[in-house]
């Protein structure tokens, strides 16, 4: 389970500490489905209701996927390809010889972009997994065209079998295509908002083919549910939402998630999405952003350790590494670093990132540190429930609908207009 530290944060805080009593009234409001957005909480069922059904024709898919294609193009927006792309980038971010490529598209109206993929991919099989609910969001709905004519052009009339399609289950342009075409189809839950949904197959098949274990991933957060339902201010996820209220209340307005692992540079994106998208609204919300420490200590340091004291960071520490190395010594210490010599690569970074939080405390920043035992299937799907539960508790402490995002559709109203779509 993931756990909290909150003492860099502490000295940030009123007397009376954070407000648990409001978390878990909020906590009792999602259990119970009375608050706003309740018709799409299924995201808290999700992992055993999933493993109950889709879960082995997804892992056959995948299988059939990787038997036969190099590559995997998969076709998505914001909550419909940012949870797979930071899951594989954070467990898979060297891929393995056998495990096909998966390139993400319909996240950008770039021909530039799109002109890369179709270069990286040049002659090699591959499969397209496209992912939208209704499937008239622009950018996704213009991608699949595009990659579905090079399937038409490269497998001819065996195009259609090359072709998985995760959509609604009843209704939507894409639903009707699937139908229409045969597609193998996987489901977007009716109650479940995009951002919520990677455990469901719009993470758990493109993760699949990339040789992630989703069995452990789901079995993983179906534990991990059922132990953040704990109702008691030692539940992690009370912790968390709590105290970004409290250091809200008191004006620090921007969180910066930070982790020292590189490979979680697209995992911050989907946390972006995840909090940006449930609490900002109605005037109201922390901004969620990410940096990727070391590397930012160098660009973004200076900001975070002296600029305004609107800044309330916090750190994803995972306490163990997959693999170790130790730093060498070297005859004649021209470099001066043999005081380093013998120690563990990871115990080095351990120190570094206390020295940090340090700094930043002093500075005025108040630090939350989230700490996940190992980079592996089982601390993914630790981290996703967690942040997912926190995201509600939080949204519902805040009195908004943390499920729902009216403020997206005015730039889609827009475009449609400038682009000259029929009504």
């Amino acid at each position: 389970m993931v756990k909290v530290d909150l003492s860099g944060a502490a000295g940030f805080f009123t007397a009376a500490g954070p407000d648990y009593e409001l978390a878990a009234i909020a906590h009792k409001t999602l259990a119970d489905k009375s608050g706003l957005g309740n018709d799409f909480t299924g995201w808290v069922e999700l992992p055993q209701r999933v493993k109950d059904t889709e879960l082995e024709r997804i892992v056959a898919a995948a299988e059939k996927i990787r038997a036969r294609s190099r590559a995997l193009v998969v076709i998505g927006i914001g909550g419909s390809y940012l949870g797979a792309r930071g899951a594989i980038e954070l467990l898979r971010p060297m891929p393995g010889r056998d495990d096909p490529r998966v390139f993400f598209v319909g996240n950008t109206l770039s021909s530039d972009a799109v002109c890369d993929t179709i270069d990286a991919l040049g002659d090699m099989d591959f499969d397209v997994n496209v992912i939208s609910k209704s499937g008239t969001t622009l950018e996704p709905a213009v991608a699949f065209r595009i990659f579905r004519e090079l399937l038409q052009k490269k497998y001819g009339k065996d195009a259609d079998g090359h072709i998985f399609a995760t959509t609604d289950a009843h209704k939507g342009v894409l639903n009707g295509l699937a139908r229409q075409h045969g597609w193998e189809s996987f489901v977007v839950p009716d109650d479940v908002g995009g951002r919520f949904s990677v455990l469901s197959a719009v993470g758990l098949l493109p993760m699949a083919v990339a040789g992630i274990d989703v069995r452990r991933v789901t079995d993983a957060a179906i534990s991990e549910m059922k132990a953040l339902d704990l109702r008691s201010p030692e539940n992690p996820a009370w912790q968390y939402a709590a105290a970004r209220q409290l250091l809200y209340g008191k004006g620090y307005s921007i969180e910066l998630l930070a982790c020292y692992e590189p490979s979680f540079r697209f995992m911050a994106e989907w946390w972006k999405q995840l909090y940006g998208e449930s609490e900002g609204k109605d005037g109201k919300g922390i901004f969620p952003a990410s940096v990727e420490f070391n590397a930012d200590l160098h660009s973004m340091g200076q900001y975070i350790q002296s600029g305004p004291r609107t800044l309330m960071e916090s750190v994803v520490r995972f306490t163990a590494s997959r693999r170790e190395l130790v730093f060498p010594s070297e005859d004649g210490n021209a470099d001066g670093l043999n005081y380093l010599a013998g120690r563990k690569l990871s115990d080095i970074s351990l120190v570094a990132a206390d020295a940090v939080r340090e700094a930043h405390v002093t500075g005025g920043v108040p630090n939350m540190v989230i700490e996940v035992p190992r980079r592996d299937e089982e601390g993914f799907a630790a981290l996703v429930c967690f942040f997912e539960m926190a995201c509600a508790i939080s949204g519902y402490m805040s009195r908004v609908n943390p499920f729902n995002q009216p403020g997206v559709e005015e730039y889609k109203k827009n475009m449609f207009r400038m682009l000259g779509k029929p009504e």
